[in-house]
């Protein structure tokens, strides 16, 4: 006898495609912790003019064509695993479009304030993170081939000899590449979903929540589905079976756990009342040309990576520097730390930020400054650094 289904009874997978609109394969380590997806396949809002002899709408062609949209909202988590990629390595590789990078870890041969260096070569470039002691920092500068230059100084300096984590860091690149995600419910009977071609638009990470949060947004080829799948879509011969998830890591970050790095000479700000950093890749899918039903490929355009932020406002001196940054227009940077645990830290790294001049909102028992819309900038594809460890 059937039943309702419950909409707790579904897993999420998201992997990154060879080639534009052809199914990736889903595998137990692309499994996500998501909290939705919503997607939504329509007709192309076509307008009939024939002379029908009626007031009656007598229908389109089925094969008309359609328009895939979706929005997918996920909690961070940690690494499931030091040699693998990230759980999310997928969603923001295809959202920044360059390669991830690993940093395999390294021994610490000195360290004084923000210059870092090796016992061997770190084959580190600007952009890459570097972890220690529950703490995450990118690399502003490469000194030499053994020395680097941070961001922002660890809290505990390392020790000669100590050990750097691991980390994976996701930088921007020239063109965007597309993923499949895949949606798997119990009981098996049940209709599941696949959007191949997903193109992650636009990407939104929210600060100081309950728990810290990931949304996507954007356009996919379409919604192919177990019930009606036909051999071909999606480069398929059959609708693929759910891996195994036996191992799956549950764990998930919570929101007000972090660090925040802003200024023009970066300072650690424990004011922070929120922050929301935002992407928008402003792509377009090739399809409108003729001869085909579905998009075939990713036309993306220009980037745009903005953050708000929110702080208590005090009489200090690094607070009023802000602010005067904002009226004069100087660039500075803003890092945010998500976590403060090894093996569940995010760290976003926009290194030049243009602030606007805060609202003062005096609603509250504290008056809080509120910095909106400030745009990050760049030279070239390095306006914003995602990286975990």
């Amino acid at each position: 006898m059937s039943n309702y289904i419950s909409s707790n009874n579904n897993r999420f997978y998201a992997a990154l495609e060879q080639s534009y609109g052809a199914a990736a394969a889903s595998t137990e380590w692309a499994r996500i912790p998501a909290v939705s997806l919503k997607a939504r396949r329509q007709r192309e809002r076509l307008q009939r003019k024939d002379k029908t002899g009626t007031r009656t709408f007598a229908g389109l062609p089925a094969t008309s064509r359609y328009r895939t949209t979706f929005e997918l909202t996920t909690y961070m988590a940690g690494l499931a695993d030091a040699g693998r990629q990230p759980v999310h390595g997928a969603m923001f590789e295809a959202a920044l479009g360059g390669a991830g990078m690993k940093f395999n870890g390294g021994a610490v041969a000195a360290s004084m304030g923000t210059r870092v260096g090796f016992a061997a070569p770190h084959q580190l470039t600007p952009g890459q993170a570097v972890a220690h002691a529950g703490e995450i920092r990118f690399v502003a500068a490469v000194v030499d081939a053994a020395t680097i230059q941070l961001n922002a100084p660890f809290s505990t300096p390392p020790d000669t000899a100590a050990q750097i984590r691991p980390s994976y860091t996701y930088l921007p690149g020239a063109e965007m590449k597309s993923a499949t995600v895949m949606d798997f419910w119990s009981p098996e009977t049940a209709v599941h979903r696949m959007l191949p071609g997903a193109v992650f638009d636009q990407m939104e990470m929210q600060v100081n929540g309950d728990f810290h949060e990931f949304k996507f947004t954007g356009s996919a080829a379409d919604v192919v589905d177990s019930a009606s799948f036909v051999s071909g879509q999606a480069g398929l011969e059959q609708f693929p079976a759910e891996p195994d998830t036996a191992g799956f890591d549950y764990t998930i970050v919570p929101g007000h756990l972090g660090q925040a790095w802003i200024g023009t000479v970066p300072t650690q700000f424990f004011t922070l009342a929120s922050a929301r950093v935002s992407l928008q890749n402003n792509a377009e899918l090739r399809a409108r040309e003729f001869g085909f039903s579905l998009p075939r490929a990713i036309a993306p355009g220009e980037r745009d990576v903005r953050v708000d932020f929110a702080v208590y406002a005090q009489d200090d001196e690094q607070t009023k520097a802000l602010y005067q940054a904002a009226r004069q227009q100087s660039p500075m940077s803003v890092m945010l730390q998500l976590g403060q645990q090894d093996g569940q830290l995010c760290g976003i790294f926009l290194k030049s930020v243009i602030a606007e001049t805060p609202e003062f909102d005096d609603g509250q028992t504290r008056l809080i400054w509120h910095f909106k819309n400030c745009r990050a900038q760049g030279t070239g594809d390095d306006e914003i650094a995602i990286a975990f460890a």
